[in-house]
């Protein structure tokens, strides 16, 4: 027998994908081998505190397999799956808009010719301090044949909170580069982290709160993931660092669906990583199981996204 699941109190990346594009949709990540100005030295080295070598990406660049196999792969992997099933190229390690103009373009060159059919979504992610003018006119021409994301990390609504993760940008150059984005009429996705060191429970609130106040159009919000080669790493083994078990994450991801616009995208509520690479948290529970925790706990307070905008 089925099991009927109750109704999602969010609204989720899937089925809108699907009711946008009539079709299923799934992501192709792809790299680039962009870089980051807080690993070069340009602002600092060593990156943000949580970040590992790949850049929250595939390392697949630095493996040997170059976009165009990588591209290839994806598509030929999720239309096995989905023989007519659409793709978001999704540009992932680093920061995809810091690259000199002609990386960019050699990149946009490679997926012009599937632009409009096989994929129907192009996703940047990159930082709001490497989002220079150029990059965003390239970007802007491409809105009329598939939709454009820019996503751009936030992570904390708290500068004190990104300076002490090594984060380097401020809250106002995230708002600043929120604002040029929305001017082009791109799309813009903001991402979130829960559980960062001195955030707390009304932290992730007050990010909810940026996140609607800027017009983000998706949001991605996930807990804090230790993992291997990151400063974070060292702090954890040394007992300076806690992370969020199930309840807790629930309860504060709850907190801040509720404090987000009704209309945002959600495009992620949890995280993943490599099993070799992840030292925690490791929850006993699946990303399903998070999910049914989180329906529960909205069911069960009565609200839903956006409920605390609609009852202040």
């Amino acid at each position: 027998m089925q099991t009927i699941r109750p109704p999602l109190p969010y609204r989720a990346l899937r089925p809108w994908l699907e009711a946008r594009f009539g079709k299923p949709v799934r992501r192709v990540s792809l790299d680039q081998g962009s870089d980051c100005p807080n690993r070069d030295g340009t602002k600092g080295f060593g990156g943000c505190f949580y970040c590992d070598v790949e850049g929250s990406g595939t390392g697949a660049l630095r493996a040997g397999v170059d976009l165009e196999r990588q591209l290839q792969a994806g598509l030929a992997r999720i239309q096995r799956t989905h023989p007519d099933c659409a793709a978001v190229a999704y540009l992932q390690s680093y920061s995809n808009t810091y690259v000199e103009p002609a990386r960019l373009d050699l990149v946009l060159d490679l997926l012009e010719p599937h632009l409009g059919s096989r994929i129907v979504a192009l996703s940047v992610a990159t930082r709001p301090d490497t989002l220079p003018d150029w990059a965003l006119d390239r970007l802007e021409r491409l809105r009329d044949r598939v939709d454009v994301w820019i996503e751009l990390g936030l992570e904390s609504a708290s500068d004190e909170v990104l300076r002490a993760i090594n984060r380097l940008h401020t809250t106002q150059e995230f708002r600043a580069s929120c604002a040029r984005v929305k001017a082009r009429g791109l799309q813009l996705v903001g991402h979130a982290i829960l559980g960062l060191p001195g955030d707390g429970r009304e932290g992730a609130v007050r990010t909810a709160q940026i996140l609607r106040e800027v017009g983000a159009d998706g949001v991605k919000v996930h807990q804090l993931m230790v993992l291997e080669r990151t400063v974070f790493a060292n702090w954890w083994r040394q007992g300076r660092l806690q992370v969020l078990q199930p309840e807790e994450y629930v309860a504060w991801l709850a907190d801040f669906l509720e404090h987000l616009d009704p209309e945002q995208v959600i495009h992620r509520i949890t995280g993943d990583a490599e099993p070799e690479k992840l030292l925690a948290p490791r929850w006993p529970v699946s990303k399903n199981g998070i999910r049914d925790l989180l329906v529960q706990t909205m069911h069960r307070r009565g609200t839903r996204q956006g409920w605390a905008g609609q009852h202040s």
